[in-house]
């Protein structure tokens, strides 16, 4: 039991020498046109990411008054449109709906940011081709440099893998990290914090 402990924990600083802070610096970038266009963020993600992505919406809101959603939010609208149009598309025609445009982002939580070969996570490569259609940049925070989203977008922090069996923890642990060192920066923060 220790040694899982120890090499959970002892794995950490060296990931967070590999991640590419220019991919951060770069997000922070088009989150700032975001901002002073007025457009709008929406976080896309499923399973653990998809709370993720609940969580980031508060943030982004609270304390960087920047527009954000999720459709995740919403379970009736979600699971009407899985049940009425698939899974597959919920994501995507959900982007329709709310008038996705140029002036705003969709941001990907995902730990593979999905594989059209393997059928994993269609929903958000259709939801990030729609965004292209509409010229809205992507951004992601995923824990694999092959996926859809790596391939696709225009600021993606990868998470480094350095064992596998802990990709989605890490992956999905530092989603939380990096949106938090995003909404704190300077130029993005609006509101100081309660604590």
């Amino acid at each position: 039991m220790n040694n899982h402990i120890l090499n959970y924990f002892n794995l950490i600083p060296e990931l967070i020498k590999k991640i590419n802070k220019t991919e951060i610096i770069k997000a922070i970038e088009h989150l700032i046109t975001v901002k002073k266009r007025k457009g709008r963020i929406f976080f896309l993600g499923v399973g653990g990411s998809a709370g993720n992505c609940s969580h980031a919406v508060n943030d982004f809101r609270k304390i960087c008054e920047i527009e954000s959603y999720t459709p995740t939010d919403n379970v009736s609208e979600l699971t009407a449109r899985i049940n009425d149009d698939g899974w597959d598309s919920s994501f995507r025609n959900w982007l329709e709906v709310s008038q996705l445009n140029s002036k705003d982002v969709v941001f990907i939580f995902s730990v593979g940011g999905g594989n059209l070969k393997k059928k994993v996570s269609v929903n958000l490569i259709k939801a990030i081709d729609y965004a292209k259609t509409k010229k809205s940049k992507i951004l992601g925070i995923i824990g694999k440099d092959g996926g859809y989203t790596a391939k696709k977008g225009d600021a993606v922090i990868i998470i480094p893998t350095l064992e596998k069996k802990l990709i989605t923890p890490y992956a999905e642990s530092f989603q939380a990290v990096i949106w938090h060192c995003i909404v704190t920066h300077p130029k993005l923060q609006s509101k100081k914090m309660k604590w």
